[in-house]
């Protein structure tokens, strides 16, 4: 595709949004357009940003010529799925928003078990569309999150013991480069880009469709336990976890007990552990599953039954509301004893009284793919802790950071490394601790060859390689 070239300019001029607006089939909207402020919202309250420009694309040609306007204008470029980023990179001041949400077509073939997704799918949209064919690909934890960026990070969710990531489902995609050619990245076709995108975020370009492999998911055995969040509950949950039938994924909580009816009201707003969890098979065998889970301290409560996978997502919805928060997050070698002490330390005293502490126990099939398949390179990767600070006075947002990065840097010291979807704006240091040093080296160069002037820039960045002499 081919844009006639526009001269530099400082800050395009209403003539020149109309100019390319005209080739645009999607919707393009400006700061006096009604619905301006309601379009340039994102899911991350610690951000409100002013684009110059929000593109609602309608296909792929509408993201290439987007990509091209931005290039040449030289304006700063968003690229927006579900506009979940941590880091704020949803959203752009004085520049232009690409808001893939309105290209949400699926195609489900349940007899090849494929899929074929646009990029403003959300996980809970594509997952209710493959249910009916008693079928799923391996998300996140929430369904509001769009498939886009969870993808191109990774993907870490309900599934991950059993089926591994995301992006290894991943079969193809179709993707805008910086120069505005609409090229497919498989493993037979641009095999470099394909390796780039599994793991190494939107760096390369923007992703217009994806094509999924999709694996036998239908009624499952979840919901939660509230356990009593004792010293030896925290020091037992890795082992336990990570014994457990690779058909249970968990996801583990320190934080207050919501307001539930499955939850007594003597519980309610007390700390607890909750054990979130996916069992993936037989309803009486996730029940003995749980078991070893429930002898880890008294049970404060419990909600557990046969659901249709997407449940799991309806039973989060309360806990997806907009609101300003405070993340770190780090992998660990283990869940030793120190490491809990620091979690309970901490957690003893938050900074906000919504404060959780996540624990993810690794493993199962997301390890056993090799770390150099993919740009997500930490396979081996056995806990996952995310401290999650959410408040409401923004007024306090420099309170609760620096609680989050104190807890942070207190277990830093045993950090093996981060997981690039869940890091705020953080610095090069922690960029680089999301890539072993060969992957980062190989994403460097890769960025040369399909985005020398990194125009996709809005992400956790990776720079071009230097040219070589």
């Amino acid at each position: 595709m081919a844009l006639a070239r526009i001269a530099p300019l400082d800050r395009p001029g209403p003539d020149d949004f109309a100019a390319f607006a005209a080739g645009i089939r999607g919707t393009v909207i400006r700061p006096d357009d009604d619905g301006y402020d309601q379009a340039r919202e994102v899911h991350n309250a610690n951000y409100d940003r002013r684009p110059l420009s929000i593109v609602r694309a309608s296909s792929a040609a509408d993201v290439a010529r987007t990509v091209l306007f931005a290039r040449e204008t030289g304006l700063e470029l968003a690229v927006r799925g579900g506009a979940h980023s941590l880091a704020g990179f949803s959203a752009t001041d004085g520049g232009i928003v690409l808001d893939l949400g309105e290209m949400k077509g699926l195609h489900i073939d349940p007899i090849r078990r494929l899929a074929w997704a646009q990029a403003g799918l959300r996980a809970g949209e594509y997952t209710a569309a493959a249910a009916a064919h008693g079928l799923a690909t391996p998300f996140g934890d929430t369904g509001s999150v769009g498939i886009a960026g969870l993808t191109l990070g990774g993907g870490i969710g309900w599934l991950v013991r059993k089926y591994g990531l995301a992006i290894d489902a991943l079969v193809s995609v179709e993707i805008v480069t910086a120069d505005g050619r609409i090229v497919i990245a498989s493993a037979n076709e641009n095999p470099d880009l394909f390796w780039a995108v599994r793991g190494g975020g939107g760096n390369f370009g923007v992703v217009t469709r994806f094509q999924f492999k999709l694996y036998p998911v239908s009624t499952v055995l979840g919901g939660a336990l509230f356990l009593t969040p004792t010293r030896e509950a925290l020091r037992g949950l890795e082992a336990v976890a990570a014994a457990a039938p690779e058909a249970l994924s968990t996801i583990s909580m320190l934080m207050p007990a919501p307001t539930a009816p499955f939850i007594p009201e003597s519980v309610q707003g007390k700390q607890t552990l909750a054990v979130m969890f996916v069992y993936d098979g037989d309803p009486e065998s996730g029940q003995q599953a749980l078991e070893p889970f429930r002898a880890l301290s008294e049970p404060m409560a419990e909600f557990v039954m046969p659901m249709p996978y997407v449940g799991i997502y309806e039973m989060l919805k309360a806990a997806e509301q907009r609101a300003p928060a405070s993340h770190r997050s780090l992998f660990l070698e283990t869940l030793d004893d120190a490491a809990v002490d620091e979690i309970v330390t901490r957690m003893s005293a938050p900074s906000s009284p919504h404060a959780m502490t996540q624990i993810r126990i690794l493993g199962g099939q997301m390890a056993r793919v090799s770390a150099d398949a993919t740009a997500f390179a930490h396979r081996d990767a056995k806990v996952m802790l995310t401290i999650i600070t959410p408040f409401e006075d923004p007024s306090e947002a420099p309170v609760h950071a620096a609680w989050t990065h104190g807890y942070y840097e207190a277990l830093r010291p045993r950090s093996s490394g981060v997981y690039s979807n869940f890091l705020e704006v953080e610095g090069e240091d922690r960029i680089r601790e999301a890539y072993p040093d060969a992957t980062y080296r190989r994403l460097a160069q890769i960025k040369r060859r399909y985005d020398p002037t990194n125009l996709f820039r809005l992400n956790q960045n990776i720079a071009p390689a230097p040219s070589v002499a």
